[in-house]
């Protein structure tokens, strides 16, 4: 049975205050009410270790001070291998969409996004697929 989209909840993790408030909105016209944000990967890190049971998907941006979309991903993949993870870059490349890939990404949105574009991902993922 498919999980429904209103079940996710969901770690956005970018550096612009902008586009955690613009991801923000647009989960919460998608009826999405249990969210929580970071500022970059290591703020990601410490909240995921003190509620990690909190959060199934975790939307990050690529590029961000102190540790990077990347870089929380491969740790993130050490301790919990099946959690979603949606990365959003502007560096839509095929080498940065293949160095994701091989550490387990579970899907890829180039920034900016559409709110129709991230509900589709937001859909795969929450049927436990990833996109």
């Amino acid at each position: 049975m498919a999980a429904a989209i209103e079940e996710l909840k969901i770690l956005i993790v970018d550096d612009n205050l902008q586009a955690r408030a613009m991801i923000r909105m647009m989960c919460q016209a998608m009826g999405i009410d249990q969210m929580f944000t970071a500022n970059d990967g290591k703020e990601a890190l410490d909240f995921l270790g003190d509620a990690a049971d909190l959060v199934n998907l975790i939307i990050c941006d690529w590029r961000m001070p102190r540790l990077s979309g990347i870089e929380l991903l491969r740790q993130i993949r050490t301790v919990d291998p099946a959690i979603r993870f949606l990365m959003l870059t502007g560096l839509a490349t095929p080498d940065s969409v293949a160095a994701a890939r091989d550490l387990g990404v579970s899907a890829y949105l180039k920034k900016p996004c559409s709110p129709e574009q991230l509900e589709t991902r937001l859909l795969t993922l929450a049927d436990g697929v990833d996109a």
